[in-house]
């Protein structure tokens, strides 16, 4: 088999499956992590579509140059698409949000798509400073995240994904401050794309199998709730009691300082068992959700409550377990879906008196 066929069947293949990923996960129950690998399978598929030393073997004409473009988005929605793997809540915003559009537009401009002038820049340089950028902030988030992540697979693949990831962009570095960004053997870009495929197949087997995994319980629900009932055994009972007085009587949850480390230390029990605890009886999948769940109950009590009209957001986050103001309105606004402002307004609005229904009178 010759090297053009290699590279045929790995391009063609490797677009087909990733079409056919992102269709599984948009048809099953979490939709919005299909949403989130839609874009990036269709910018690999550019990206493949073009990624090749033979001309004749790219796409050519109007369809060429939408995959060339597609294929400089790809970078962004695959930093996207990892952090939603690792974090349910996740959403593109602020700082995120605006460095992902500054990528695409910088990108389509680097692609020609405002003119040949422009693509000539050289603002290759600030895509890879960019890219530094995004990789540095992805290996930050699942290093700092990682301690409280209540899923043993996932928890063990967070450190793999910064060593891949981080090793993938250096060497790409190298490659093109020595060899120069033209630089392509027909070797090279199939080793490229079966490497990249590879990585993508395997964040798709974490999604996947992750798919199966209790979702973050609603919030306002009780410890006693969850997908799957206790063992029936005096240790369980124990550790669930226990569990009880931290979060009811000694409101451990309204320390914002509170790591997961002290909480199992607190709880008295090896930390593989108040893993499993939290996550499989109580359905969350990380630290963070369970004590922001009972952190909200404590503010929406505190927002509810009409001697506590006057108080400041920031002392109701505070004095409810958070660790900031903006954090409290990002997890408040997540899953209220309005601000805790609005909550509040709307708690305490005076309600009108039901009037007395008027006789109808009938003409006989």
């Amino acid at each position: 088999m010759t090297p053009e066929e290699i590279d045929v069947i790995v391009r063609v293949a490797g677009a087909t499956l990733l079409l056919t990923a992102a269709a599984l996960l948009v048809v099953r129950r979490q939709r919005r992590r299909g949403l989130f690998f839609l874009p990036l399978a269709v910018c690999l598929c550019g990206f493949l579509a073009g990624n090749t030393p033979d001309a004749a073997l790219r796409l050519s004409g109007l369809v060429g140059e939408v995959s060339r473009l597609l294929s400089g988005f790809a970078a962004v929605f695959l930093w996207w698409f990892c952090l939603s793997v690792f974090d349910r809540t996740f959403r593109p915003r602020g700082p995120v949000l605006a460095t992902g559009v500054a990528w695409i537009a910088i990108a389509a401009v680097d692609r020609g798509m405002f003119g040949e002038a422009l693509a000539g820049a050289g603002l290759s340089w600030l895509l890879i400073a960019l890219g530094f950028g995004m990789v540095a902030h992805l290996a930050w988030r699942l290093i700092h995240d990682r301690p409280g992540d209540l899923i043993d697979e996932r928890r063990k693949a967070r450190v793999l994904v910064v060593l891949l990831l981080g090793g993938q962009l250096f060497a790409d570095l190298i490659i093109d401050v020595v060899m120069g960004f033209d630089w392509q053997p027909h070797g090279f870009s199939i080793l490229q794309n079966a490497t990249l495929l590879a990585f993508t197949g395997w964040l798709l087997h974490l999604q996947f199998g992750l798919l199966t995994r209790p979702l973050p319980y609603a919030v306002g629900s009780g410890i006693d709730r969850g997908p799957a009932p206790p063992a029936p055994s005096p240790e369980a009972d124990r550790l669930r009691e226990r569990l009880r007085v931290l979060v009811e009587v000694d409101q451990v949850h309204l320390d914002p300082d509170l790591t997961f480390d002290r909480f199992v230390s607190l709880m008295g029990a090896p930390d593989r068992t108040v893993r499993r605890l939290i996550n499989q009886q109580l359905g969350h999948d990380h630290s963070r959700t369970f004590l922001n769940s009972h952190r909200m109950i404590e503010a929406r009590r505190r927002l509810t409550d009409p001697a506590r009209r006057h108080d400041k957001l920031i002392t109701v986050a505070m004095d409810s377990g958070f660790s900031s103001l903006a954090s409290f309105n990002r997890v408040f606004q997540d899953l209220e879906s309005c601000p805790p402002s609005v909550f509040r307004q709307r708690a305490l609005a005076p309600t009108n008196e039901p009037t007395e229904a008027r006789p109808i009178l009938r003409n006989d």
